[in-house]
């Protein structure tokens, strides 16, 4: 048996641009995880990485010093009553991804939401998305509804599942 390759997790910097974009642009590719459809470049991630929303986090995880996954958050509205949450991505390269990578990544972001106190994280997964909602549930969210016709995507309209996990002192006793 060939053992496992160990994943670390750090924060994400302005030099992991290229990587991040290239496996960002994978995801828009797949169709399978966000309705944007326009390629992103390096520099434009670059600028993202550089000048994060105001307190919230970017990770990625390496494998034998690759990256191979990151995850951000985003502000989940700009009124202030809902600082706290963040709603978060999560993307994986395609050659590693059933590996570990995604559940690395997004413990490692969920830890670091805690740290700068979130309370809650959100997301929205494409209900055929089998991959990310497992993801989601295996790290503690829950779905909570459907948003039926959320978006179109080349055309057609979606749906998207919304997940959500209180992290923090928005944990229930």
């Amino acid at each position: 048996m060939v053992p496992a390759m160990q994943l670390t997790t750090r924060a994400a910097e302005a030099g992991d641009a290229a990587v991040v974009a290239a496996i960002y642009n994978q995801g828009i590719a797949d169709r399978v995880a966000t309705f944007e459809t326009e390629p992103r470049t390096a520099a434009q991630v670059a600028a993202l990485l550089a000048d994060r929303w105001e307190g919230h986090p970017a990770v990625v995880v390496e494998r034998e010093g690759a990256i191979v996954g990151f995850a951000w958050t985003a502000p989940y509205s700009s009124r202030p009553c809902y600082r706290g949450i963040g709603e978060f991505s999560v993307y994986v390269a395609r050659e590693a991804r059933g590996t570990g990578a995604g559940g690395a990544v997004l413990r490692a972001l969920i830890d670091e939401c805690e740290r700068r106190g979130f309370w809650k994280l959100v997301s929205r997964v494409f209900p055929e998305n089998a991959a990310s909602r497992g993801l989601c549930a295996s790290a503690g969210f829950r779905e909570v509804g459907v948003h039926h016709r959320h978006g179109r995507l080349d055309g057609a309209w979606r749906d998207v599942v919304i997940v959500e996990r209180l992290v923090g002192e928005g944990v229930e006793p």
